[in-house]
């Protein structure tokens, strides 16, 4: 029987999304992956990360792909990067970059080797660009943060998909669904609490991996759909 995983948010730790997948996981190519976002900044090497999910792709794994904000924040940094005038003959960082270097963009950037996010390679921003905002399975919505429920149709909300923290879900408004979402770190107890009650029409897979030093996070948590067991795997990129 196929495995369904659902692996949140990576964030540039290349090494600890390895012994996952391939210690743990050991996924064939009758299973799907679906990966919730987030691939990018604060770890060390988030170019290792998209390089890796884009092995698997080559290699013609079942591999779905989902937008955060972090892949968000680099395209709009990048695409304003492209428009912006140097000064007196001088470059300087576009303010959307400067924000999201403070949220991580700098390792990001430190990964590729460049100083500018224009300086990026453009088939890494194309791969962002094709990420998808949310999927929809038989039992579960997957997406990286969560939806507008203050809309008819909270499918159509872009913004929300990709930011949403704080919101009181309405099953009836998503098909009587599962929420599987990323985002807003939780720490193993919570996680666990949820996964096993039952009660609630969501959960949130993001155990703040690259918060090592903090008691209960610092882990990349995956979920099987089908057996609703867990892999994890402690931080070994700091």
């Amino acid at each position: 029987m196929k495995k369904q995983w659902v692996i949140p948010d990576i964030h540039g730790c290349k090494k600890t999304l390895i012994s996952l997948m391939e210690n743990q996981i050991k996924p064939d190519k009758y299973d799907e992956l679906y990966f919730l976002g987030d691939y990018i900044d604060r770890g060390p090497d988030s170019k290792g990360v998209i390089d890796y999910i884009m092995s698997l792709e080559e290699q013609e794994y079942d591999v779905k792909t989902l937008m955060g904000n972090h892949e968000d924040y680099c395209i709009k940094a990048y695409d304003e990067d492209k428009v912006h005038k140097t000064f007196l003959g001088f470059r300087r960082k576009n303010k959307i970059q400067t924000i999201w270097e403070m949220h991580g963009g700098k390792q990001c950037l430190a990964s590729f080797g460049v100083k500018y996010v224009s300086d990026l390679p453009e088939k890494y921003i194309d791969w962002m660009r094709k990420l998808r905002y949310h999927i929809e399975l038989e039992h579960y919505i997957l997406v990286h943060a969560g939806f507008n429920f203050k809309l008819d149709d909270p499918l159509t909300d872009k913004f929300a998909m990709l930011w949403a923290k704080d919101y009181k879900v309405i099953p009836e408004k998503i098909r009587n669904k599962t929420i599987i979402h990323g985002h807003v770190p939780v720490d193993l107890e919570f996680m666990n609490h949820v996964m096993d009650s039952g009660q609630y029409h969501f959960i949130d897979l993001d155990n703040g991996v690259y918060m090592d030093t903090r008691s209960g996070y610092g882990n990349l948590v995956a979920y099987e759909l089908t057996s609703k067991t867990q892999a994890i795997q402690t931080n070994i990129d700091f």
